[in-house]
């Protein structure tokens, strides 16, 4: 009975239909090398107009890098061995998504982590000629 009890709990609080919605980030990290192509001081948004273990789809906006953009998960991550891909901070899902970015130096890639304690990571990289790397931590818009 108790193991019933515990299983029903975990469920309520990993559905990822909760993360649906509007959230601020602010750009995190201060070695360098965690803010190429970025300002020290963006600030992101991110609006989720759906979220489940097999779909992350939504607008994203950066402060000088990003108009606001359509994000969708890239379906062969989520159909992949990539789909359980995990990293400190243990995110109950990580999404990948290719992001055209405002500047025309071409696509970038997001990794997005959906964590237990209600907050999101977004990673934005991209290697070439105008380099970005970026990390982003995301609250729920109050």
């Amino acid at each position: 009975m108790r193991f019933l009890v515990v299983a029903a709990l975990l469920v309520g609080c990993n559905d990822l239909r909760d993360f649906a919605g509007t959230w601020d980030g602010r750009r995190v990290g201060d070695d360098p090398v965690l803010r190429v192509g970025v300002s020290a001081t963006a600030h992101a948004t991110l609006s989720i107009a759906q979220c489940d273990t097999h779909v992350f789809r939504g607008l994203l906006s950066i402060d000088g890098l990003l108009q606001p953009t359509e994000v969708d998960s890239i379906a062969g991550v989520e159909a992949d061995a990539l789909s359980d891909l995990t990293f400190a901070g243990s995110p109950l899902r990580v999404f990948m998504a290719f992001v055209p970015m405002s500047d025309g130096h071409g696509d970038a890639i997001a990794v997005i982590g959906l964590f237990a304690d209600h907050r999101i990571d977004i990673r934005i990289m991209r290697q070439g000629a105008s380099p970005v790397y970026a990390i982003f931590a995301f609250q729920p818009q109050s």
